[in-house]
């Protein structure tokens, strides 16, 4: 990509948090039109993106529902979001749903914005507020932390206007840019079909422009632009990066989530699309793990990580064996626990695992039903358990495995050094005893004058009398030749010794 082909682009924000805590009534107020109450009513205008102005400036917002809609983005490797507003009743506070999306947000490396909603009817809670994020590695500006918080009233319409230029901010931070001349290319994020034009979908421009009459491919399907709307259902010539539209040009639907890509002709998305179908779907997040194979996935630098979703039937029970794992920490090895929470293994929780790459750990809980096709389509390892130090012995041994061996050096001989001759080929040969255990021919020894080590070197060859032998033992007397050594003094000792690898435990 060249870098005078890069201009910026608006950012693209999602609402997310607890059930009734605002995130509609928060969008509607920042678009200042009745979503929320007239969502129904307008289904055919309803492309799951609207884009506001600010200041000039504009600014994308993703509609599409909570955590597994997130999460199914990052699954098929379409990571959408640039930045995440977590919207938080201070009526309630922190809630189940609450932390679902700080985890889901701190595994997408997305950062969050906290929208503090409802500040007209429950102000006075906003201190224990703040001290529960922290708890959750969330901190304000004022608790020395770097997230940024805005304190909001949908229903009063307040804090609306520092909310959008706390997102105007972060995405000049992030320094959002995007390719305006190459061939546009987006994301799916909803689709529908409609009796009378087909196949409708909702999608959000990366890179490119995108105009009507395209020839365009998604996944294993093509076609061609006949008409774009916006999200009031107005006529559009084109949609620049980081702005959504409604196309209408494909035959089928295809996934939500699936990758857009302008092309030339019909006949070059028709071979694309072929091709396609013929290898798996690219841009995964990560790989399903289970903990027998863990020990084999090793970072290529740092601490080396097993990501966990916990899940437990109740709060004392989670707690402890948090603390438990956490316990097993160490500078080379982390147990990182991306999720935990009470109840049981939702569709979420897989869905998340699948991203990350993590074990679910279920201590005394159920899987959903759709959470357990989930599990077998995704093929993520979800462990229950029933007693804690079956759980605790498992990640245990997991670990350890991945601890890198001690090395540890056994002397297996020592050798006294009578005679040197030097031989045609410049290599050395010795003429000793041996004094201690054995050398072996091939042997690892480190040549020794008195107390200083002069090198290290191998035994290339082992003579007794007139033969080639493997090994002479103390008491007898050899010949042997050295690698490594460019000279040898009578008196000098050979330490023969070998490296074992001592498997370590936690």
């Amino acid at each position: 990509m060249k870098k005078k082909d890069l201009k910026a682009r608006p950012p693209i924000v999602t609402l997310m948090g607890h059930v009734d805590h605002g995130k509609t009534s928060l969008l509607d107020a920042i678009r200042k039109s009745n979503i929320a109450g007239g969502e129904f009513g307008q289904i055919t205008q309803h492309i799951g993106a609207y884009t506001v102005s600010n200041e000039g400036r504009r600014i994308t917002f993703l509609d599409t529902p909570g955590h597994e809609a997130f999460t199914n983005m990052r699954a098929r490797g379409a990571q959408l979001t640039d930045i995440v507003i977590l919207v938080i009743s201070v009526e309630e506070g922190v809630m189940p749903q609450t932390v679902e999306a700080i985890s889901h947000c701190q595994a997408a490396q997305v950062p969050i914005i906290v929208a503090l909603n409802k500040v007209d009817r429950g102000r006075e809670n906003i201190p224990r507020i703040k001290g529960e994020l922290a708890r959750h590695n969330l901190l304000s500006e004022d608790l020395g932390g770097q997230a940024l918080f805005v304190e909001t009233s949908a229903a009063k319409r307040t804090g609306i206007g520092e909310l959008l230029e706390a997102i105007l901010l972060q995405s000049e931070m992030l320094e959002l840019k995007a390719d305006y001349a190459c061939p546009a290319e987006g994301v799916v994020i909803e689709t529908r079909m409609d009796r009378g034009t087909g196949a409708n979908i909702s999608l959000v421009v990366l890179n490119g422009i995108l105009r009507n009459r395209d020839h365009f491919t998604v996944g294993d399907t093509w076609g061609r632009v006949r008409a774009i709307f916006d999200d009031a259902g107005k006529p559009m010539k084109e949609v620049t990066p980081g702005l959504a539209a409604r196309v209408i040009g494909l035959s089928q639907l295809p996934p939500v989530a699936s990758r857009f890509k302008v092309v030339d002709s019909e006949k070059t998305a028709r071979e694309f699309c072929e091709t396609n179908l013929a290898r798996p779907e690219a841009g995964t997040v990560s790989t399903p793990i289970t903990l027998e194979e863990f020990y084999q996935r090793l970072q290529a630098e740092g601490a080396k990580d097993l990501n966990i979703i916990l899940k437990a039937d109740v709060a004392g029970s989670m707690e402890a064996i948090a603390e438990s794992l956490q316990r097993l920490n160490t500078e080379e090895l982390k147990v990182r626990i991306l999720h935990s929470g009470i109840g049981p293994v939702g569709e979420a929780d897989v869905l998340l695992a699948k991203t990350s790459g993590s074990i679910v750990l279920a201590f005394n809980v159920n899987i959903d039903p759709k959470a357990r096709e989930t599990v077998r389509q995704e093929n993520v390892q979800v462990r229950q358990y029933r007693i804690i130090y079956d759980l605790l012995d498992d990640v245990r041994k997991s670990l350890s495995g991945l601890l890198e061996p001690e090395l540890k050096e056994v002397v297996t001989g020592r050798v006294q050094i009578k005679q040197i001759f030097k031989l045609s080929s410049g290599q050395l040969a010795i003429g000793c005893s041996v004094l201690e255990g054995k050398v072996n021919r091939g042997g690892k020894a480190r040549l020794m004058r008195g107390d200083k080590a002069v090198a290290e070197v191998i035994v290339a060859s082992l003579r007794r009398f007139k033969e080639n032998v493997r090994e002479v033992t103390a008491g007898y007397e050899c010949g042997l030749t050295l690698d490594g050594a460019d000279e040898a003094l009578p008196g000098d000792q050979l330490v023969i010794y070998r490296i074992e690898e001592i498997t370590r435990s936690l």
